[in-house]
């Protein structure tokens, strides 16, 4: 019997995920902080696995005006950014830990929203 081949399925994640990896990873409390290089070993495997899609100068001042306009306020313009870069990307789904954030932004959004699968399959 025949093994099925693998489909190779686009996954993109927003530019300004590689500084929040980074930070995040560089700021973990205790034991679990890495340093910058090690850091970086993350970063390279999100670079190998993910399009990185990018806004524009002018796609960024258009997203920033769109999502005042909606009620966006305060660092949650971070993931209306990410959300930006979907939507450039036609993406199908987003995936957020943070759905409460995406909340009220419209249906094109809302209605590709999705909780990260779990890790422990």
């Amino acid at each position: 019997m025949a093994r099925p081949r693998a489909i190779q399925v686009k996954a993109f994640c927003g530019a300004h995920t590689l500084a929040e990896i980074y930070s995040t990873l560089t700021r973990m409390p205790g034991k679990y902080r890495v340093t910058g290089d090690q850091a970086m070993l993350f970063v390279g495997s999100v670079l190998e696995r993910l399009t990185i899609i990018a806004l524009s100068a002018e796609e960024y001042a258009t997203a920033l005006h769109l999502w005042s306009q909606v009620g966006v306020t305060g660092g949650t313009i971070y993931d209306a950014l990410l959300a930006s870069c979907a939507l450039k990307a036609q993406a199908e789904a987003i995936y957020s830990w943070n759905l409460r954030h995406y909340g009220g932004w419209g249906a094109v959004v809302e209605s590709r929203l999705n909780h990260p699968p779990s890790s422990a399959a």
